[in-house]
């Protein structure tokens, strides 16, 4: 097959064989990828390739198995990671960190930053100025507003806290 008659057996079969591969998988993107590689294939095998033996059929059969070879590879990732995993369920987050996120995202922002670099990033409150491009002054302000902000928000919750469920769990 010469480099004129794939070009025209590509553009004659490209979109009838994703098509088909996109029934014959289920994931339209899936048949795109699989479909091109297999073209890219038989362009290495065009000389081989004759018109009355079925390149159609042949791009569509080593689509198809590119097709399986994947959804093997990626069961085969599934299994490895299942088998990886920790024996035991982890708990979900502690309430208390989720309250405090939920404080935190209630600061403004530059409060939060401060407070961010300061209980989270333990960093003095000269270098935060340094890297915020603020006066001491302005940050030390910015960290007592947010420690005022935080307290009240997790006072509020804690007093909040439905019957039956306890403060500490």
């Amino acid at each position: 097959m010469t480099e004129e008659e794939f070009e025209d057996f590509y553009a004659r079969s490209v979109h009838r064989l994703t098509g088909q591969l996109y029934v014959m998988t289920g994931d339209f993107h899936e048949a795109q990828d699989v479909v091109q590689e297999a073209f890219v294939r038989a362009w290495g095998h065009r000389g081989k390739l004759a018109e009355d033996l079925g390149p159609e059929a042949w791009v569509r059969t080593v689509a198809w198995r590119l097709a399986v070879s994947r959804w093997r590879r990626v069961l085969r990732g599934q299994r490895a990671w299942r088998r990886r995993a920790d024996a035991t369920v982890s708990a979900g987050p502690d309430p208390s960190a989720v309250d405090l996120e939920r404080a935190l995202r209630e600061l403004p922002a530059r409060q939060r930053l401060c407070a961010a670099l300061y209980y989270v990033c333990d960093l003095s409150v000269d270098r935060i100025a340094a890297e915020t491009r603020r006066s001491t002054g302005t940050v030390k302000t910015h960290l007592s507003r947010a420690r005022g902000k935080l307290a009240a928000h997790l006072i509020d919750r804690a007093q909040h806290v439905p019957t039956g469920e306890s403060r500490d769990a």
